[in-house]
């Protein structure tokens, strides 16, 4: 009996030992409270930091306003000049398609700028309106405005009135002459050498256009090229 006792007390011992070994409560974890503080009123916007509660304006302010057709410069005002050179590179880029070179050698913007003003105008024979206008009086038209040159009125004394030059010696702003009707070979066409074999005309077909001296039409029709002196 005594021994039954001491046996299990012994292993009531050893129980009780294992249990306050493991109860032992686990060190409570030590949490230090960080502040974070927010910045109200504060917004980031693209290159800017604004500190107020009003929402930051997208607007370049360097920008002219809509419809504006200069550009602000660095002082502030509108530099005029800068949608003219605008305008020219786009009639550069547009015209040296059409004539097939390249944009460096289109370098006469009044001469692109006259074109484009005319282009597509309609053909009628007399006319000299921008409703209606005849081949003559539209190279009178080019030679006046861009070149300061006078011209007679009809294609056959715009011929009669010229130096006669060689197709191979042609330069910009020379008179291309055709003979498109009638049994004789008096001059009935006429339009302005651009460059690259192209003239610009008012033609009965299309009115105001560009065309090439070596179009299957124009060709066998060409009658010559003359230069008006100053």
């Amino acid at each position: 009996m005594i021994l039954l006792v001491l046996t299990s007390c012994k292993s009531l011992s050893k129980l009780t030992s294992r249990d306050n070994s493991t109860a032992k409560a686990a060190p409570a974890k030590t949490t230090t409270s960080q502040q974070r503080t927010f910045l109200d009123q504060i917004e980031v916007t693209p290159g800017s930091v604004v500190t107020t509660g009003h929402k930051a304006s997208t607007t370049n302010a360097n920008k002219a306003s809509t419809g504006n057709t200069g550009k602000r410069n660095n002082t502030g005002t509108t530099d005029m000049n800068a949608f003219n050179i605008e305008r020219a590179g786009y009639l550069q880029l547009k015209y040296a398609v059409i004539i097939d070179a390249t944009v460096e050698k289109l370098t006469n913007i009044p001469l692109l700028e006259t074109i484009d003003k005319w282009w597509g105008t309609k053909y009628c024979l007399g006319g000299n309106t921008e409703n209606c206008i005849d081949c003559s009086a539209f190279t009178q038209v080019v030679m006046r405005d861009v070149f300061n040159t006078t011209l007679p009125r009809t294609a056959q004394e715009q011929y009669d009135n010229s130096e006669k030059i060689e197709l191979a010696d042609l330069q910009e702003g020379d008179l291309v002459f055709f003979h498109t009707t009638g049994r004789n070979r008096d001059i009935t066409h006429v339009g302005v050498y651009l460059l690259n074999n192209k003239f610009v005309h008012a033609a009965t077909s299309g009115g105001v256009m560009i065309s090439d001296l070596n179009e299957k039409y124009w060709q066998p029709r060409f009658r010559g090229a003359g230069r008006v002196v100053k």
